[in-house]
């Protein structure tokens, strides 16, 4: 197989949509010589902050010495950036060639009546051989969607089931209310590992702690109380947990939650045979970086973007910009997908904003179109507009604000990485503002 085909081959398998469930996966991996089996994993599941918890993790480990291999979803620049070792994306020969294993083994399990695998089936199938191919020391494993049927819930040796923020997404598969979505989360919980959660709604701690007493597993919480002397700033970011002073690159109120999540893990892998030295981890935590989570892109004007797409996370987000940029005009440029809450992202956010432009995210059958989503937004905001393609929506923005103006660009994670060539390119040709 080649790249091209590799690429095909994915895209023919789209047909088979998303199947919850773990029969086929345990086949897969099983025809694969089941890899997984001789790997440890710090599994992280929730519906906000599992990337950036993801990342410090990562980060810090791989800092301590340690051969990190780290499986996240979804991607923001390029396809190989799903599966990567020490920030490396796994190879592009290594791509093929593992795909040309797991397409045998696909072949062999529609041969004896078994339904083909999902894309993420396949890829998850691949990253565990990946890994095991380059004998990582341990996994950073982020669920796709949920937990307990989740493709990457077949893995055995879990460390560390780790729970960021949970809230309403997904709801067509995870269910209606906060409770039935906790325990497709919780359900990545195993015994024989530690539990370590944010600070959650009471009803997700109850399905939290009590997933965790039935398996016996320790829980920890991130409390809010092993936390302080909090400097917020867009650039760095200060904090002391457990009497330890850490310094943050990524922006974002939020944040802080998130880097204690990834302490108290740190914490519990130290005594599960992965120790990092507080130097060590000091150094990772400061230089982790996370595109697409409250980055900025540009200045005069601050040019912001930021993956909330969901009513807590566009809370965040409003959180945030209120507390770095108060009182400054915003311009917003929202994309979302049909199948999300929009009408309660858009309620969370549209106050800030003085202009509105919309677009349709590129190359996205799931893609709610500008001029519906344009719609939306003109009930509870006069200053909205719909752009044509993501290019107009940039020069709009730009066009629109002043030096000491704020643009902001959010929603669906699958634009921002486009977005963020268009204006690097736009500063490269002295029509941005860097």
């Amino acid at each position: 197989m080649n790249i091209r085909e590799v690429f095909e081959y994915i895209e023919q398998a789209g047909k088979y949509g998303i199947v919850p469930g773990l029969d086929n996966i345990r086949a897969l991996c099983g025809k694969m010589g089941n890899p997984q089996k001789e790997l440890r994993f710090v599994h992280v599941a929730g519906t906000n902050g599992k990337g950036s918890v993801s990342a410090y993790l990562a980060s810090v480990l791989r800092q301590g010495g340690y051969r990190v291999g780290r499986f996240l979803s979804p991607v923001l620049f390029e396809y190989r950036e799903r599966i990567q070792i020490n920030d490396r994306p796994i190879t592009k020969s290594a791509l093929c060639e593992g795909m040309e294993l797991i397409q045998k083994a696909c072949g062999e399990m529609q041969q004896e009546g078994m339904t083909h695998p999902t894309p993420f089936e396949m890829e998850t199938a691949l990253g565990f051989w990946y890994f095991q191919q380059k004998r990582c020391d341990i996994v950073v494993l982020e669920t796709g969607m949920g937990g307990l049927l989740d493709a990457t819930n077949v893995v055995e040796n879990t460390c560390a089931a780790v729970l960021t923020s949970i809230s309403r997404d997904h709801m067509s598969y995870l269910g209606d209310s906060l409770e039935e979505i906790a325990v497709q989360k919780a359900g990545i919980i195993k015994k024989g590992c530690d539990v370590i959660t944010a600070v959650q709604e009471p009803e997700v701690m109850r399905i939290i702690s009590q997933k965790a007493a039935e398996a016996g597993c320790p829980l920890h919480v991130a409390e809010a109380a092993n936390i302080s002397r909090v400097h917020y700033g867009l650039e760095k970011q200060k904090l002391t947990y457990r009497g330890v002073k850490f310094e943050i690159s990524l922006a974002g109120k939020h944040q802080i939650e998130n880097a204690a999540v990834a302490l108290e893990v740190l914490e519990v892998l130290r005594e599960k045979g992965l120790p990092v030295t507080e130097e060590k981890e000091r150094k990772g935590m400061a230089e982790t970086r996370w595109p697409g989570r409250f980055t900025v892109i540009g200045r005069k004007p601050y040019f912001i973007v930021d993956g909330a797409h969901n009513e807590d996370a566009a809370g965040k987000l409003a959180e945030s910009l209120k507390a770095y940029f108060p009182g400054r005009r915003m311009i917003y440029i929202m994309g979302m997908l049909k199948d999300k809450e929009y009408e309660k992202v858009i309620a969370r956010t549209h106050f800030l904003a003085d202009q509105i432009i919309t677009i349709t995210t590129p190359d996205e059958p799931r893609a709610l179109p500008a001029y519906l989503l344009a719609g939306e937004v003109a009930k509870v905001h006069a200053g909205v507009t719909a752009a044509d393609s993501l290019e107009e929506a940039v020069e709009m923005s730009c066009l629109l604000a002043g030096k000491e103006d704020v643009i902001v660009a959010f929603g669906s994670l699958s634009f921002l990485g486009r977005l963020m060539k268009i204006v690097d390119n736009m500063a490269g040709k002295g029509n941005g503002r860097k």
